[in-house]
């Protein structure tokens, strides 16, 4: 489905765009393994492009993720301790600082992307790692959010990393999630398992869902879908 996506987008959109969506989709092709999406995007990092190609007029998950979490923080900013997960070349983590976040930390696995991250001096630690269900080297209950924006994805964070994302997050914190809506559907480790797990994790009194709305041209003029817990 998701190629047949991209074929379509192909015979529709004008060049420069299609060049930019083909490229992201290298990214979320089907039965890309994590490895595989870390070196790719270090790849694509390097080459420049990667900024280019999603651009704010392609790409609104930073901008959509950083209003969330000015509705959730209307004030007192600065000593809010964020992690942005999948931070990619930095473009959430400067957002934020623009709102008046100066406690921010970046996870990604690409170390391209980490690189391009750290240039930004927006972010008090970067961290080269995967979030999954392997427990990082970071302490329990660190943070006040935890922040995807297009971080989710084919081959990119599995279902079970909601487990590790609840651990690292305080109690009370808030877990805010920014993703292609149609990916619940596409991509096989979240289609009837994600929505699911969430669902479970809120039964089982881990977290509270606060939020759950579709946010339209939030990609190559896809459909977003914003997710926004609070933990217990």
């Amino acid at each position: 489905m998701a190629s047949e996506k991209a074929r379509h987008f192909a015979e529709k959109g004008n060049q420069k765009d299609v060049a930019a969506y083909t490229q992201n989709y290298g990214a979320h092709r089907e039965g890309i393994s994590m490895k595989e999406v870390a070196d790719y995007y270090t790849e694509w990092a390097n080459s420049n492009r990667y900024e280019v190609d999603l651009g704010p007029e392609r790409y609104r998950g930073p901008k959509i993720a950083t209003d969330c979490l000015c509705e959730l923080f209307p004030d007192n900013r600065e000593g809010v301790k964020i992690l942005d997960i999948a931070a990619g070349t930095g473009f959430l983590g400067e957002e934020l600082w623009k709102k008046g976040y100066r406690s921010i930390d970046g996870l990604d696995p690409a170390e391209g992307m980490i690189e391009a991250a750290r240039k930004k001096n927006v972010y008090t630690n970067l961290i080269c790692d995967f979030m999954s269900e392997k427990k990082l080297d970071i302490d329990e209950d660190t943070y006040d959010v935890a922040a995807i924006a297009g971080g989710m994805g084919e081959g990119h964070i599995p279902c079970g990393a909601l487990y590790e994302m609840i651990r690292i997050v305080k109690p009370g914190g808030y877990i805010v999630i920014v993703m292609r809506e149609e990916y619940l559907e596409h991509v096989s480790d979240y289609k009837d398992k994600l929505e699911p797990l969430m669902k479970e994790l809120e039964l089982s009194g881990h977290w509270i869902k606060l939020e759950r709305r579709i946010v339209p041209k939030y990609s190559f003029e896809n459909n977003g879908v914003v997710f926004i817990f609070k933990k217990c």
